[in-house]
């Protein structure tokens, strides 16, 4: 089916250095020849988001000579990027990457100086990343002789809150990125726009989140009525199983908004769980495609699931690294402001738990969090809960989570799902399930999830060919 528009997102891997970012931009100028609108939005080169991090920490615990150094290295690799696809020393982009590190050089010798890392200077130092990458796709899209401009999120018309490390786009924005994208496609302009980043109303650069990228993509896609928003990654698409520990996992090729958000809420890297929303409301497909074999038609994420009886589960994925934190105490559990004081103080943190799982006799609360949010939980929870309450981590856990619409109804699938488990000696910690009936989720011990997730893809038999409708 041809689009009269797309909007095509590259992540980290798919702009690695010249020859990948080429690779990418021939992706596009195929579609753009075949007389389709594409908007591009990109992420950082890979690695860079991390190493912009590890800057601003260098500068906040004093040490610059690290962070100069660090500094130096990005540059001389997004410099040479930019020769590899044809900038001459002196043209416009190059001046620009210049620019950019002075700036960055700059920001970064002002946390030095106060020796302290605010969320907003944080979001400042680390969408460089993506200000970065933005003129390199602009040069090689240029060298396919497609006419291009680059913008950074704020300038697309990104307006956001003031939440820091995890901005949402404020309803205004949808306006102004039709206006000023819409206005770049008109003239036959190709818009690139920098990922993962938008700005306040007073102009301060605020980032959308891990993976914010999609985000981006989406919040555009929604804004300009796309077609498709098509995600290129360095998979076939989304698989039943993470390839690298289940070796017959498959490409799936219909997902449901619902399946996606719970599968990148559980640990698939698949997208952002809040990048569906924006399509979810206005009914747009996303498409995630291979950029190693782009005529592989990947994965279709619509607002229907595609059932098939036989295979009531689609997927299984799985977090490591997590810990389980165990609130007990005779009876004071079972007084709901107990329960409550304990939300709150997590919620005050902003730490997001993965399962949570209540004692029938109330003097129970298990609570699951990724092992590096750990100490600041238990922490939290210490200060808020009364003398007679023992808060203690159990580390050293993994959640694994079924995801499939076609569960809701069907009988057997849980008792599937643990006689799996039970065959092959999986201590199950904790069980939860969620009301939407699109996910069963357990924890076990870390060591014995990649054993537990090959058993319980063969025993949903997801490594078989699903029929097609």
């Amino acid at each position: 089916m041809a689009h009269s528009l797309l909007v095509m997102k590259f992540g980290g891997t798919n702009m690695g250095d010249a020859n990948a970012i080429r690779h990418s931009a021939s992706l596009a100028a195929r579609s753009i020849r075949e007389g389709v609108r594409v908007v591009v939005v990109v992420s950082a080169m890979a690695g860079v988001t991390n190493s912009l991090l590890r800057l601003a920490d260098a500068a906040q615990s004093g040490d610059i000579a690290a962070a100069n150094d660090e500094i130096a290295a990005m540059r001389t690799r997004h410099f040479t990027a930019a020769q590899e696809l044809g900038a001459a020393p002196d043209s416009g982009p190059v001046r620009e990457i210049r620019e950019l590190h002075e700036t960055l050089r700059q920001a970064i010798y002002g946390v030095y100086l106060l020796r302290e890392l605010t969320p907003r200077s944080r979001d400042l130092i680390v969408a460089f990343g993506e200000r970065l990458s933005a003129p390199l796709m602009s040069l090689a899209l240029t060298g396919q002789g497609v006419r291009a401009h680059h913008l950074s999120g704020g300038q697309a018309g990104i307006v956001t809150d003031a939440h820091f490390g995890n901005a949402r786009p404020l309803p205004g924005s949808y306006e102004r990125v039709a206006d000023r994208l819409g206005g770049l496609l008109s003239a036959g302009v190709t818009p690139v726009v920098a990922g993962f980043m938008g700005e306040t109303e007073s102009g301060a650069i605020t980032t959308l989140g891990r993976g914010g990228t999609d985000f981006t993509a989406t919040i555009v896609g929604k804004a300009l009525h796309a077609g498709e928003v098509w995600a290129w990654k360095d998979v076939d698409g989304v698989m039943s199983a993470d390839p690298r520990v289940v070796k017959d996992a498959r490409n799936i090729e219909v997902l449901s908004y619902g399946e996606v958000m719970e599968l990148a809420y559980f640990g698939a890297k698949v997208l952002h769980p809040l990048a569906v929303t924006p399509l979810r409301e206005s009914g747009i497909p996303l498409r995630v495609k291979s950029a190693a074999d782009p005529d592989f038609p990947g994965t279709l994420v619509q607002e229907d699931a595609r059932d098939d009886a036989a295979h009531p589960v689609k997927a299984v994925t799985a977090i490591r690294g997590v810990s389980i934190i165990n609130v007990t105490g005779a009876g004071a559990l079972g007084v709901p402001e107990v329960v409550a004081s304990l939300f709150d103080a997590i919620a005050r943190e902003n730490i997001t738990l993965l399962m949570v799982s209540q004692s029938s006799s109330m003097s129970n609360v298990s609570l699951a969090v990724q092992s590096v949010y750990a100490a600041r939980t238990l922490a939290a929870l210490r200060a808020s809960v009364t003398g007679e309450l023992q808060v203690d981590e159990q580390p050293g856990v993994a959640v694994l989570a079924i995801v499939g619409a076609g569960m809701r109804g069907q009988k057997g699938v849980a008792a599937r799902l643990f006689g799996a488990l039970a065959q092959n000696d999986v201590n199950i910690l904790m069980i939860s399930q969620g009301s939407s009936e699109l996910n069963i989720s357990v924890a076990v011990e870390d060591a014995q999830v990649e054993g537990a997730t090959r058993a319980v893809h063969a025993a949903f038999g997801l490594g078989e060919p699903v029929a097609a409708d």
